[in-house]
C-alpha cells in the first residue's frame, strides 16, 4: 500500500498525533492499520466533543495506568493548556484517571481477606 492509499494514517502523521511506535504495524498490515486509524479518529474529527474536552479525555487515556504513554501525555497537556485549559482542569483529570488503579485494590483486598478467612478457618479446625 502506498502512502497516497493511507491518507488517516498520512493526517494522523501531518497533525502530530501519530505514535512512531505505529510504524512497524503499520509497515506489515497498513490496510489494516489504515482502517483502524479510521475508526480510532472518528471522535477527533467528530463536532461531538469540542476541543478542550478532547484534549482533556486523550490526556486521561495516555496518562492511564493501562496505558502510559508519556510522550502522547505531553502533547496532550500542551494542546491543552494552548485551548485555556486551567492547570487545574488538568490535575484534576489526573487525579481521577489515577482511580483506575484502586480497582486493584477494591478487587484484590477481599480476596485476600476472604483467603485469609478460609485459612485460619482451617487452622483452627486442624487445632
Amino acid at each position: 500500500m502506498s502512502p497516497s492509499q493511507t491518507p488517516t494514517c498520512d493526517a494522523l502523521r501531518a497533525q502530530g498525533h501519530w505514535n512512531p511506535d505505529w510504524d512497524a504495524m503499520a509497515s506489515l498490515a497498513p490496510d489494516w492499520t489504515e482502517q483502524f486509524m479510521r475508526m480510532v479518529s472518528i471522535p477527533l474529527n467528530s463536532p461531538a466533543l469540542d476541543s478542550r474536552t478532547f484534549e482533556l479525555v486523550c490526556i486521561a487515556i495516555d496518562a492511564s495506568v493501562t496505558h502510559m504513554f508519556a510522550p502522547g501525555t505531553r502533547r496532550h497537556i500542551r494542546r491543552a493548556l494552548d485551548l485555556g485549559v486551567s492547570a487545574d482542569e488538568i490535575v484534576a483529570v489526573l487525579q481521577l484517571t489515577a482511580t483506575l488503579g484502586l480497582h486493584t485494590m477494591s478487587m484484590a483486598a477481599p480476596l485476600l481477606q476472604q483467603e485469609l478467612r478460609e485459612r485460619q478457618a482451617t487452622a483452627n479446625e486442624s487445632a
